[in-house]
């Protein structure tokens, strides 16, 4: 039986530009193009492909049931992602048991922080699969910084804002330099663990890295502004130079 193969296609940061050579040629031939979004949104991954798909290719919306309705340690809030991702592995499979190739455009790297791991996961016994790495966007926001994030001997430590704030300072202690993802409505408490560190003043936000609207700005000066869905937070490491 002649199956096809479900391609896990990294973007990178959010510029079209940075896409690598092999991803940018994936998106442009693809018969089927899936994406995750949110419900009446176009959709990050959507976005960043603008103008590159082929004609007639068969896209494949994947609208996420919740996103921040719903508490994060509340039981409904996996069983509803958890059949969510159930029944866009259902569809997928269909597709690849027909013969059909499926890309699946993914934010960033398909294995840092992204959706795709959990198709992945619930596929990878199945149905053949090649993943196409990237760059990720906290490189993307490091880079806009105009700073070198690491030197010599630093320690880079990657958090979530969704952890606990005990969790949050216990890492930040510990660390030379810093990136902190998934900021949103969790600005106050990341914010306060890193004044409780002492990490508050060199700490930068980055908003929308790479993409039209960029921002860049020490937290400091930034704290009272709205922080989107797409900001990450980066303490530079000052280790051992020559």
């Amino acid at each position: 039986m002649i199956t096809g193969t479900l391609y896990g296609v990294g973007l990178g940061p959010g510029d079209p530009d940075l896409l690598s050579v092999r991803s940018d040629r994936l998106v442009r031939t693809a018969r089927n193009v899936a994406f995750f979004r949110k419900a009446g949104k176009p959709g990050q991954a959507r976005r960043i492909v603008e103008g590159m798909l082929a004609d007639g290719a068969n896209e494949i919306p994947m609208e996420y049931p919740v996103t921040t309705e719903i508490p994060l340690k509340d039981p409904r809030y996996n069983e509803c992602l958890s059949g969510f991702y159930a029944n866009c592995t259902t569809h997928l499979r269909k597709l690849t048991e027909s013969g059909e190739d499926v890309v699946v455009l993914c934010e960033g790297d398909p294995f840092f922080y992204g959706s795709f791991m959990h198709l992945y996961e619930r596929m990878k016994d199945h149905t053949p699969i090649e993943i196409v790495p990237a760059i990720t966007g906290m490189s993307g926001a490091w880079t806009a910084t105009g700073l070198p994030v690491t030197w010599g001997d630093d320690v880079l430590t990657v958090l979530v804002g969704t952890l606990p704030e005990d969790k949050l300072i216990e890492h930040m202690g510990r660390s030379d330099a810093l990136v902190v993802m998934k900021i949103g409505r969790n600005l106050d408490k990341v914010s306060r663990a890193l004044k409780a560190t002492g990490r508050y003043d060199a700490a930068w936000l980055i908003e929308y890295a790479t993409m039209p609207g960029q921002t860049v700005s020490r937290l400091a000066e930034a704290e009272d502004s709205v922080t989107p869905y797409f900001s990450i937070i980066v303490v530079h490491g000052q280790g051992r130079r020559p």
